[in-house]
């Protein structure tokens, strides 16, 4: 075998020490899911801005409550977070209007509580998986540089039987002990700049979904009076 084939990637990882390996693998692993959980949260994410988009465009049309509200829990599954959010305090509205109530705090409180409650199980939908990307990006470099000491440890644990070390005795292990951290980037460049991307974007939504329910609180509010 000669060098070129000795130091190409491959031989590197399969010349590697059974831990380092193990080290390999499951920052491949790793990174295989998260960029699973990209993807996913990047079509996820672009799917409820549009539909946030679609809904503010039918709320402010000036259209009748009643026909939305209709029309949304007739299509739940296809009309978005926001969407939801409107039908959880528009039904509540309608459940206070029918028992009478009077009191205009008391009529509103029922509204503002169950747009609160779906607010946050959408938020907790959007940020799914948030977390495992934020784990990714700050411990993958961590756990390659632990492949890295240890396939350099073994490197030179090998050079003790060697009389005249040189360095090419001592690179390929080396190099072998690199690739460990070079997967370790590998799986955490990604997943830091899309939880960063991510968080932005659901942070935008998250002041969106908070003005509409205050604003449609006030339209709610003008209602009763």
């Amino acid at each position: 075998m000669n060098v070129n084939q000795d130091m190409s990637i491959l031989s590197l990882i399969t010349q590697a020490s059974f831990t380092v390996q193990c080290v390999m693998a499951i920052l491949a692993i790793v990174s295989l899911m998260s960029w699973t959980y990209i993807f996913r949260k990047h079509f996820a994410i672009k799917r409820a801005k549009q539909q946030t988009d679609r809904f503010e465009a039918d709320f402010w049309s000036g259209g009748d409550l009643n026909m939305l509200h209709h029309a949304v829990s007739t299509r739940r599954g296809e009309q978005g977070a926001l969407a939801r959010i409107f039908e959880a305090g528009m039904a509540e509205f309608a459940k206070g209007r029918q028992g009478k109530l009077h009191d205009v705090n008391t009529l509103l409180d029922g509204p503002r509580r169950a747009m609160r409650a779906a607010y946050q199980r959408e938020m907790d939908s959007l940020e799914s998986h948030l977390a495992f990307l934020a784990s990714t990006g700050s411990v993958s470099p961590y756990v390659g540089l632990f492949g890295t000491v240890w396939g350099i440890m073994h490197a030179f644990r090998g050079l003790a039987n060697v009389e005249q070390a040189t360095l090419s005795s001592v690179a390929p292990g080396i190099a072998e002990a690199l690739v460990a951290t070079a997967i370790g980037l590998f799986a955490a460049i990604p997943a830091v700049v899309a939880y960063n991307r991510f968080s932005h974007d659901i942070d935008r939504l998250s002041i969106r979904f908070d003005s509409f329910i205050d604003e449609f609180l006030n339209i709610l509010q003008r209602q009763v009076r």
